[in-house]
Formats: C-alpha cells, sequence, structure tokens
C-alpha cells in the first residue's frame, strides 16, 4: 500500500547501480513440530513449532516536515544506535488451514517465521520476516510461487497480504471506506491461493523483519540494499524450501514494483529467471513523479488523473462528466499536447497563449482559475487534494482521490493529510497483529511495525548516486525482459491514485524501448480505484481474475 513516503521534494541523492555479490546460505533447515514458539528481542531460544489446523470461517504519504534536532534528540538517536536485536535462527511455525473457494475446499499449509541474510562469512546481518501459503497435495516442481511485497519504502506487506493476496482478508465497507471498530477478518473469497503459492515478504525494519543493529539496517535501507535483500531472501527460500524448479512469479505493490523490477534484473544474472512480474501502482521511473524547478513532466503525467477525481466529485462541466472515458482519453490528450508544449516554454509563454492554457486547466482539473494562475500552471499533488473540495472544506486522498476527510490539523494550517490513510491504517493494523499470533501461532513480544519505528527513517534512505539522476529501476527491468524473452509483466493501474498516476506508468512503459517482439510482453489492467485497487470489493474481484488470467498466459509460455 503505501507508496512513497519519503518526501519526493528530498530525492536530490539519487539511483546508483543495483547488483551486489550475494551472501552465502545456511544449510536447509529441517521442518519441525511442536508447541509454539515465541521469536522475541532478546528472548532466549524458543521451542519447535506447534501444528494446529483451523475451519473454514462463515465468510505509500508524505510525511509533515522534519524539525530542527535538539540535544534530547540527539541522545535519543544515541540510545537508538546501541540496540540490538536478536538474530539468531529459530524454527519457523507451521500450521494448517482449509478455506472455501468457489465451492472448493483448499486445504494449505501457512508457515510464519525469518529468513537471515548472511554476510560473505556466514555471519547473519538481518532477518526478513515471511508469512507463506502452499497447497497441500502439489507438485512443488509445476505449482508457482508469488512473492510479494509492498512498497513505502518502508511499509510492510501487510496491505497486499489481508487485502488481496493472502486467504484472510480485512472486513471494510463495500467501497472500501473505514468501517466501524471492532475491526474483523473473513475468508478471501478472491485470494490467489488457488492459482498459486504465496509468500509474503516484509523489507527490514518494517514487520517482524529486523538487522541486528541500527548500522546495519543503513545498510539495507536504500536502493540498492533493500534489492540486495530482497534477492537474497527468494534465493534462500527456493533453495531451503526447495522451489528451485517451480514457476516464479514477483508481485510488487507502489515502492515495491520499484523493488520487483530491480530484483528481476539483478537475480537475472544469478540464475533466477521469472514468469511473470505484476507492478501494482508503477514507480519505476522517479523522473516521472518527482517534479523540480528543471522537471515538469510529473505536472504533466498528473493531469489524467486529476480529471478522474474532479469527475468524481463532480467537479467537471456536464459535457465532460457524461462520458468519463471519453474525458480521460481527451485529458491525456490535451496534457500531451497543448499543456506540455506550454511548461516547455517557460516564461516564454505569451499572455493569450497562457490564458488559453488555464481555461483548457480548469476545465481538466476541475480547479478555479486563479489557483491555477498563482501555482504558475504547475498543480502538484498537495494544492489539487487541497483546493479541489476547499469550498466544502474537505481534503481529497492522495492514495485514493474518492476518499475525503476534514484535515485534523485545520483547513489551511496543515502540511499535508491522506484520509486515505485515515480510513484503512486501523483495520488492518488491529486485524492482522490478531490473526498472526493466534491462527498462524506467532507469539512474540515484539511490535509489528507497519512502518519502520525510527523517525529519521525518510532521511537515511539512501536513492543512489547523483551521476545517474533520477531513481530509476525501469532499465533493469528491461533487462530483465530482453534476457528471458519469455518474460510477462502486467501493469495495474488505479485511476483515482495520485501517489502513481496511470499516465506515469503507461508513459514508463512506452519508453522502454522495447522492441515489438518484447513490447507484446506487457499488459495492462486498469481500475476504477485509487493506489490500492483492492479496497473496494468490486476492485478485488476483478484484480483476481486478472492476476489469474495472467498467470495462466505466463505458463503458456507464448
Amino acid at each position: 500500500m503505501r507508496v512513497l513516503i519519503v518526501t519526493f521534494a528530498m530525492l536530490c541523492v539519487l539511483l546508483g547501480g543495483a547488483s551486489a555479490q550475494q551472501p552465502e546460505s545456511s544449510n536447509q533447515p529441517k521442518e519441525k513440530k511442536s508447541k509454539s514458539s515465541e521469536p522475541t528481542v532478546k528472548e532466549k531460544k524458543p521451542t519447535p513449532p506447534i501444528e494446529k489446523t483451523t475451519e473454514p470461517s462463515a465468510e505509500e504519504q508524505k510525511p509533515a516536515a522534519a524539525k530542527p534536532k535538539t540535544d534530547k534528540d540527539a541522545d535519543k538517536d544515541k540510545e537508538k544506535e546501541k540496540e540490538e536485536y536478536d538474530v539468531s535462527e529459530i524454527p519457523p511455525i507451521v500450521t494448517h488451514h482449509q478455506v472455501a473457494l468457489e465451492g472448493k475446499l483448499l486445504k494449505y499449509t501457512a508457515t510464519a517465521g525469518r529468513l537471515p541474510i548472511k554476510r560473505g562469512d556466514g555471519k547473519i546481518e538481518a532477518e526478513m520476516f515471511f508469512v507463506a501459503y502452499t497447497l497441500d497435495g502439489q507438485d512443488a516442481g509445476k505449482r508457482p510461487v508469488t512473492f510479494a511485497f509492498n512498497g513505502g519504502p518502508g511499509s510492510a506487506s501487510i496491505w497486499l497480504h489481508m487485502g488481496a493476496l493472502g486467504p484472510k482478508r480485512v472486513v471494510l465497507q463495500p467501497d472500501g471506506l473505514l468501517p466501524p471498530a471492532p475491526y474483523r477478518i473473513t475468508d478471501n473469497s478472491n485470494t490467489l491461493l488457488d492459482k498459486s503459492d504465496l509468500v509474503l515478504v516484509d523489507a527490514i525494519g518494517t514487520g517482524f523483519s529486523r538487522a541486528a543493529n541500527a548500522d546495519l539496517s543503513k545498510k539495507f535501507w536504500g536502493v540498492k540494499g533493500d534489492i540486495d535483500a530482497f534477492s537474497e531472501f527468494i534465493r534462500l527460500y527456493v533453495t531451503r524450501y526447495e522451489r528451485w524448479s517451480s514457476p516464479l512469479f514477483l508481485f510488487g505493490e507502489s515502492y515495491g514494483t520499484t523493488r520487483a523490477a530491480g530484483i528481476a534484473g539483478n537475480l537475472a544474472s544469478q540464475g533466477i529467471s521469472f514468469n511473470g512480474i505484476t507492478l501494482l501502482s508503477t514507480a519505476l521511473s522517479f523522473q516521472t513523479l518527482v517534479d523540480n524547478k528543471s522537471n515538469d513532466q510529473p505536472y504533466i503525467l498528473l493531469i489524467p488523473s486529476f480529471t478522474m477525481i474532479a469527475g468524481y466529485h463532480k467537479k467537471l462541466s456536464s459535457d465532460l462528466a457524461q462520458d468519463m472515458t471519453k474525458a480521460r482519453q481527451e485529458s491525456v490528450q490535451w496534457a500531451a499536447t497543448e499543456y506540455a508544449q506550454a511548461l516547455a516554454k517557460g516564461d516564454a509563454l505569451t499572455g493569450e497563449e497562457r490564458e488559453r492554457v488555464i481555461d483548457h486547466m480548469a476545465r481538466y482539473t476541475g480547479l478555479k482559475k486563479e489557483v491555477l494562475d498563482e501555482a504558475n500552471l504547475r498543480i502538484d499533488v498537495p494544492k489539487f487534494t487541497h483546493y479541489l473540495l476547499l469550498d466544502q472544506k474537505l481534503r481529497v486522498g492522495r492514495l485514493d482521490g474518492r476518499f475525503t476527510g476534514t484535515d485534523p490539523d485545520g483547513l489551511l494550517d496543515t502540511h499535508f493529510y491522506d484520509p486515505t490513510e485515515s480510513a484503512i491504517m486501523p483495520p488492518y493494523t488491529s486485524v492482522f497483529n490478531n490473526y498472526v499470533r493466534t491462527e498462524l501461532g506467532y507469539k512474540t513480544d515484539m511490535p509489528y511495525q507497519v512502518f519502520p519505528s525510527d523517525p529519521n527513517f525518510e532521511n537515511i534512505w539512501n536513492w543512489g548516486s547523483g551521476i545517474g539522476g533520477f531513481p530509476d529501476t525501469a532499465t533493469a527491468l528491461r533487462q530483465a525482459v530482453v534476457k528471458n524473452p519469455y518474460l510477462k509483466v502486467l501493469v495495474m493501474e488505479g485511476f483515482y491514485d495520485l501517489a502513481t498516476p496511470f499516465y506515469a506508468a503507461d508513459y514508463t512503459v512506452d519508453h522502454l524501448n522495447l522492441p515489438a517482439q518484447y513490447r507484446k510482453n506487457i499488459s495492462f489492467a486498469t481500475y476504477e480505484a485509487g493506489h490500492m485497487v483492492y479496497l473496494p470489493a468490486d476492485g478485488v474481484k476483478k484484480m483476481k481474475t486478472d492476476e489469474a488470467g495472467f498467470i495462466d498466459k505466463s505458463l503458456a509460455g507464448n
């Protein structure tokens, strides 16, 4: 879910390479069965796992501006540096379950545990938490495995896990909005488990994934370090669980798409090829997402999303609002031509040309002309979400522009507020913390960090070398695609997403410079939804259908 929590304006240190040596793995452990264990910070080594069976039930924000550090803050930072976590290996927790899906009973095994990330001499530097779901009675050599993760950077994979892919799902209202507490869990009738085994992985510093200490956390908190860690996790998982011969898939959301593309390029040189990669809410080329004084491209690519959201909130003229498909197409055409040309002229734009652009921009965004003029024709996400429904004293969502809310810090005195996150954080957090400890039996006092606890995370994250320009893993994806002519890519995009606009994803794919024979391996799926297309009931159903069809197509090898 959570996309690009790092303030985009801070991205002036940028992407370097994404390849490195992988550490050696330990031998494959034997699965053990006994009483449940408690993998906690600085605890004694727990006993091996207990197996239990259950019956089927009835059923990426911008942070606040950084504050100047005080002496007290410095003391806290020093204490944080001293923290150490127990990263000794312990057996995973294995449980057995069943779920009813389309009239059939699926029996499956859930494995919850942590895999070590080691340096060359075998010393463990971090452990990555995962939950794997494997369908019982299947031939592992033919059964697909999908490695899935959310983004951030700095988000656990709770959102894809409990909102879309896993066998259980958080209960929301049909439109994806917040239900009243207490929050509930139900069988996921749209789980992907009937088509593929699933491995949901949490990035280091999120979930129960931890580096041994704060200094080592910094090694993995960056574009390259993050890709290296996930690449090693996947290599070790297919080794220990004997899945080298299985069809392999990646499913990344938001910054998870950045990661997925990097992993595919990284592992291609290590003999690990993927059959398919799904990119949900794409963030591969940050030049399409991060505006600055010399980069107007994000303003252009946002316009069609503004049009869709303005139409949803009845801020467009009647001739546009009566056919939103046509309105979207018109908006794309105008943004790519007249608007792009106007921004390219800069200060050379004549007064007459400027007035014409303002007229058309007001038509396609629903914003007042004086706002557009004062913004110098350049409307970013904070401005749009603030001004669109200002007359109603409401803020529009960034992750999903259909969501609205009253700003808790006041209408005019806030830096940024996204009502989408306020609507989804409580139910997901509450439900997963109960689910992982009760149904999956993973007992621990360690807090499950949906986002990193380190308040300086966004400042620590290493975007790579500025020499390479904006962070980019589209190049790594292209390399993976041309090295493997059978690799399929599915791009999923929501029309109401302002974090990773659909037109930006289209632009990125259109500029991969792929020959025609590779271009046909890339397909698209669009949704009347936001960043998390699976929040509404109809969205998760369509997403399952699209992904299931994509897996079938990828396995067909044509």
